[in-house]
């Protein structure tokens, strides 16, 4: 037996519900609640009763969503129905999709595609009276003016509706069919013959060859075309026999009867009943792709951390619109060494886990006097850290820079680290591929800017690499294939015939990052999100190779935080990250206590540094390269730099000796002490400013070199130089010109210049703009439906009449509302009772009154299904309800 046959030897013969509302409320709860979980937007808020339920599900706004996500095939049978009659059969549908020469593939799939939109409230009756809601059809099927999605035109009674009598009999002469008495059966008539194949093509077998052509062009779509007052000979031929009926001036259609025998019956030219399946481009052992991705990862930590780090002492200014300059982002990206559109990608990661933000601008630093390096006890400040200040102050300027939830991330292991960012990653909507293009208002996009948000974004993401996980490990996809899937899984829905679609990226092709996209073209927006996605997840470590990670797979598992935590603690908790976290650790390599020192000023880090060896030996040096080990670079700049920060000759040897496995080379030896001898020599205060220096010949020279001329320089005594420069700038110029100075406080105590840290405020992360409302729990659907039956149950209850307010609301006197809730409250009745809340919404409730009493009465509301209280004077009036017929089970 065929499945279409046992589709319709399971359905009954009975005519079915009467309308959507009744077919709701012959459901069971589990298939109310498989309604409400596919289209939660009709839970906000919950209704009050099924017709409700049913008049949400019906308004445009959400059955618009509810066709948005439908599968390709789901789409096409609604689209189907809504060129077939209302009411149409299974027979009829099947027909339409399947064709005249049938299909297996579409009889074997229809049977659950009927069902699922059946779920979904889009389609109701029985088996031979199958319905389109109303709003869909009105969204789908074709009219005067457009064409349906199948590229089917207007019916011939929708068409010939302003046509004269006259004209009408003339096209049936023409058709050579006989004459009626009335419009109506000469368009009956016209309309069977259209539809009849035979006789269609026994019409066209006397047609012109350029008739002939001119149907083929029209018949899959679209099927309007233009003609002239005095149209070709080819066309007049169409025209006098109803082929070509005109709709507007100089506008012609195709009626649909007629298009669908030519079709052969079909109302698609390509029904696509199964699922594309994504092929695999290459095969890697899953230990490798493993590997891959690790590094991958440990790579973007390094990253992310260089980042902010670069932030740490406050990061770029910043727009009055929002977001990054094109020159801060380029100086990043110099920073990073990545190209912007990818030092993009980073920034906007780390603002989405909350680990950057901006300042607020009047925010001042908040540091503890014994942890500020650059303050004495009478509160001393360098110039550059006052100027910052009353510029926050001020409100002035603007930063971005790290959050107080740096300091926390950046304590945590590697792998819960980077389980912090995947979890910011994974659902946020904001979509750093656009940066640099324009927004609807031709203004460019910037990183952190607004404007990026994109609510398919994080489906789409989630989808790709649930598509991967699919296959078996160590297989890479091929991108074409896994994109013609998701346009099948979720199609766009279009006024029109479906065109042949951009052609996809090819096997082996590595899109750029970013570039932007057009901000009308959704086909181009997830394409580009479905690239934006692979290259992500390539970048992140979630995939090594082009083929998803072990710890990848992780991602899809449990739930991550929960709606509206934050991208901190949340995230580092939760179970999700907890098992990403333990999967990643092993890939990761061990942190290194030691580094190599070489005779040329080098040292190399084979591997990640634990990181009090990795912060002390970047103030000792600088780095010169990055990769799979790090090369440091000792320079008489670097070696000053340690020595400012307070750490002496002694102390520097020292820790390279603890730290090296090797020998420490005698010329970086030598370049210690060599400038550790200089370092101090010269000393620096605040007087306007002034040089002082136990050796007198250093100040003459100073005093006779030429570059000193701008720092206006005279001397006070044999060991001491007055300048009009500020410190800052003495100290910038003295080093210029080859001297090591120090600064000193009021005390004469050198000054330990160390960087101090700038933070902002806590800051939450940006919450995710979501597509639609949340997905409900099971407790949140158990609740909707049993607060939907049992008002259902109460609006159904019979009352007897009574004087009505405005809206419906029962209306009596307040002496006869007393009386009759009290008489109610002492014999156990229920009745209805028209409240108005303190927001002034009306409300008709079921109610059984337990006690009367301080003005207010309490008792079981069968509306809500629960217990009560309404305050009398918000009582609009009370209706008894009717006496029930025998047998009838009164409402409780």
């Amino acid at each position: 037996m065929s499945a279409e046959q046992q589709h319709r030897d399971g359905q009954a013969a009975d005519p079915g519900p009467r309308s959507l509302a009744q077919a709701l409320r012959e459901r069971d709860d589990a298939s109310l609640g498989a309604l409400l979980r596919s289209r939660p937007d009709l839970l906000h808020p919950v209704p009050t009763d099924v017709t409700q339920l049913a008049t949400r599900a019906g308004t445009r706004a959400s059955v618009l969503r509810a066709l948005e996500h439908l599968d390709r095939f789901a789409l096409q049978a609604a689209e189907a129905l809504a060129v077939a009659p209302d009411p149409a059969s299974y027979q009829e549908l099947l027909d339409l999709l399947a064709g005249d020469d049938g299909d297996e593939e579409v009889a074997g799939a229809l049977p659950a595609t009927v069902a699922l939109l059946r779920e979904r409230a889009l389609v109701w009756g029985g088996e031979d009276r199958l319905r389109l809601v109303r709003t869909a059809r009105e969204l789908l099927a074709p009219s005067a003016s457009h064409s349906s999605p199948t590229g089917l035109g207007p019916s011939v009674a929708e068409a010939t509706s302003g046509m004269s009598p006259g004209r009408i009999q003339a096209i049936l002469t023409a058709a050579g069919l006989p004459h009626t008495h009335d419009t109506v059966s000469a368009v009956a008539a016209l309309s069977g013959l259209f539809a009849d194949r035979e006789r269609v093509g026994e019409l066209l077998e006397g047609a012109p060859e350029a008739s002939r052509e001119v149907l083929t062009r029209l018949v899959w779509g679209p099927p309007y075309g233009q003609v002239t007052a005095e149209p070709a000979v080819h066309l007049r031929w169409l025209l006098d026999r109803g082929l070509l009926l005109p709709t507007t001036p100089g506008t012609v259609v195709l009626p649909r009867e007629a298009a669908l025998s030519l079709r052969g019956g079909r109302a698609h030219r390509v029904p696509e009943p199964t699922r594309p399946r994504v092929a695999v481009a290459a095969e890697r052992k899953p230990q490798v792709v493993d590997a891959a991705a690790g590094g991958q990862a440990l790579a973007a930590l390094d990253t992310v951390e260089e980042l902010l780090r670069s932030w740490d002492e406050g990061g770029p200014a910043v727009l009055r619109a929002g977001g990054l300059s094109i020159r801060d982002l380029k100086r990043t990206a110099t920073v990073l060494e990545v190209p912007e559109p990818v030092a993009a990608f980073w920034v906007e990661l780390a603002y989405a886990a909350g680990l950057i933000a901006s300042d607020g601008g009047y925010v001042e630093e908040h540091h503890d006097r014994h942890d500020r390096p650059d303050a004495d006890a009478e509160g001393y400040e360098d110039e550059e850290t006052r100027d910052a200040r009353t510029r926050r102050r001020s409100g002035e300027a603007e930063h971005y820079a790290p959050t107080p939830e740096y300091d926390a991330w950046r304590d945590l292991p590697p792998a819960e680290r980077w389980a912090w960012l995947l979890e910011a990653w994974l659902p946020g909507t904001r979509a750093p591929g656009l940066i640099g293009g324009r927004d609807g208002r031709d203004r460019t996009l910037s990183a952190l800017g607004p404007g990026l948000d994109r609510s398919p974004a994080p489906e789409v993401r989630r989808r790709v690499l649930e598509l991967m996980a699919g296959l078996e490990p160590g297989q890479a996809p091929d991108p074409a294939t896994l994109l013609e899937r998701l346009r099948w899984e979720r199609p766009l829905r279009s006024a029109g015939p479906r065109r042949e679609q951009p052609e996809p990226p090819r096997t082996g092709v590595r899109p750029a990052y970013g570039g932007g996209v057009a901000a009308n073209d959704p086909e181009a927006l997830r394409t580009k999100l479905t690239e934006w996605a692979l290259l992500e997840a390539e970048m992140l470590g979630v995939t090594g190779r082009g083929a998803l990670a072990t710890h990848g797979r992780a991602l899809l598992g449990a739930e991550g935080r929960s709606e509206g935590a934050g991208a901190g603690t949340a995230a580092a908790g939760s179970a999700r990250a907890a098992v990403v976290a333990a999967l990643l650790a092993p890939l990761l390599p061990e942190p290194l206590d030691h580094v190599l020192l070489q005779a040329d000023l080098t040292a190399v880090a084979p591997g990640p540094l634990v990181r009090p060896l990795a912060e002390a030996l970047g103030v000792l040096a600088d780095v010169e390269s990055k990769g799979g080990a790090t090369v440091y670079r000792f320079t008489p700049g670097s070696v000053r730099r340690a020595l400012d920060a307070g750490r002496s000759a002694t102390e520097l040897h020292a820790f390279l000796d603890r730290h090296s496995r090797t020998p420490v080379p005698q010329p970086l030896t030598y370049l210690i002490d060599d400038v550790a001898r200089r370092h101090g020599l010269l000393r620096v205060g605040a007087a306007s400013s002034y040089v002082r220096c136990d050796d007198e010949s250093v100040l003459d020279e100073i005093l006779a070199d030429r570059r000193a001329t701008a720092l206006r320089l005279r001397r006070l005594a044999p060991t001491v130089v007055a300048a009009q420069a500020d410190p800052r700038t003495l100290i910038e110029g003295l080093r210029a010109m080859g001297f090591a100075p120090a600064a000193e406080s009021a005390e004469g105590d050198v000054m330990i210049a160390r960087p101090h840290a700038h933070r902002t405020p806590p800051r939450t992360p940006p919450a995710p703009v979501p597509d639609g409302p949340p997905a409900p729990d099971a407790t949140l659907l158990t609740a909707a439906v049993r607060a939907v039956r049992a008002g259902d149950r109460a609006a159904t209850a019979p009352r007897k009449e009574t004087p009505q307010a405005p809206g419906g609301l029962p209306r009596t006197s307040p002496a006869d509302t007393l009386a009759t809730v009290q008489a109610a409250a002492m014999t156990g009745e229920s009745v209805w009772i028209g409240h108005v809340n303190a927001e002034g919404a009306a409300s008709q409730r079921l109610l059984a009154p337990l006690r009367v009493e301080g003005g207010y009465v309490t008792g079981y509301d069968h509306t809500a299904d629960e217990v009560r209280t309404y305050a009398l004077h918000r009582i609009t009036g009370v209706a008894e309800l009717a006496d029930e017929p025998d047998g009838a089970e009164p409402a409780r």
